[in-house]
């Protein structure tokens, strides 16, 4: 039996207990009121990774067992235990976060090895380990604040697909990162409250259905940009099923998206994709993480 806790940071922390594959009694969540989407933002990087460790070691101590590993995932670019660039969370711009946690987590008496990952990632991971594909390739996309592309088996690379360029208007610069015409840029939730000062982007989607010009040519925008991406990977890539998920994924339309990804992906041994939507789910990010930490031991 294998033992791992795993801690997910999107817009929030969830950590939970994992054994064999399985949660294993409540999870945590910072902040608690789900209604705030910046609290973590605003922590520097000290108190965030004495919020992580505080977490862990509320985990640890709930069962006698042994923890084998701890999987962190982490919006961003993360390679090697370091926070690379995460722009959405800027404080964590080139943290060891592997060491910085560990460290913190000695002082505790706690020893396991921490593995970090792209929280994109970890939801490729535990979609592939519900599904008994750990074997095949499962890649996902992630729709929230920022677009996250998660990819399983995990490969050497920086993967950030959300800053992939799909327009080349030079007015779309909304993108967290400063880029022009990235995917993030259109479809992030920051990003569409700056394009749409006088609307949430709930409001928005709501308006197009009510039949709003506007809205209606953003929300397909919005789709051709997710298009566009996905044709892009079916392109480097090949075919296959992509997964949707996150807080926004309600926004999104298999109706819209298909016919979009269809015109544009013409050479017949590549149209053999598939496409699912996913409830947003902390559990399978959490089994995510703990999978890609208890392999990265075998590694």
């Amino acid at each position: 039996m294998t033992t791992a806790i795993g801690v997910v940071i999107t817009e929030h922390i969830v950590a939970g207990r994992l054994q064999d594959q399985r949660l294993s009694g409540d999870t945590i969540r910072f902040p608690e009121d789900a209604r705030e989407h910046d609290a973590l933002a605003a922590l520097p990087p000290s108190e965030f990774c004495e919020l992580l460790a505080n977490e862990i070691e509320t985990l640890f101590k709930r069962e006698p067992d042994p923890v084998d590993a701890i999987g962190i995932a982490v919006p961003g670019i993360v390679r090697h235990g370091v926070v690379e660039d995460s722009p959405n969370l800027t404080q964590l711009k080139g943290m060891r976060l592997a060491e910085e946690v560990t460290r913190a987590l000695a002082a505790r008496g706690i020893t396991a090895p921490v593995h970090i990952s792209n929280d994109a990632d970890a939801i490729a991971a535990g979609v592939a380990a519900t599904r008994g594909q750990l074997n095949k390739l499962t890649r996902v996309w992630t729709l929230g604040n920022g677009i996250g592309y998660g990819r399983w088996p995990y490969v050497e690379g920086v993967w950030e697909g959300g800053h992939t360029v799909v327009s080349l208007d030079p007015k779309e610069k909304f993108c967290g990162c400063g880029g022009v015409g990235h995917l993030e840029g259109i479809m992030g939730y920051r990003a569409m409250r700056m394009r749409f000062l006088d609307l949430e982007p709930e409001e928005v989607f709501a308006q197009a259905k009510q039949g709003d010009q506007r809205c209606r040519e953003f929300v397909e925008l919005w789709h051709r940009a997710l298009a566009a991406a996905t044709a892009s990977f079916i392109h480097l890539a090949g075919p296959g099923r992509f997964y949707f998920t996150g807080h926004n994924v309600g926004f999104l339309e298999l109706t819209i998206l298909r016919p979009i990804i269809e015109s544009m992906v013409k050479m017949s041994t590549l149209q053999s994709f598939s496409l699912e939507i996913l409830p947003e789910d902390d559990h399978t990010a959490l089994l995510g993480a703990g999978v890609s930490a208890i392999r990265a031991l075998a590694t």
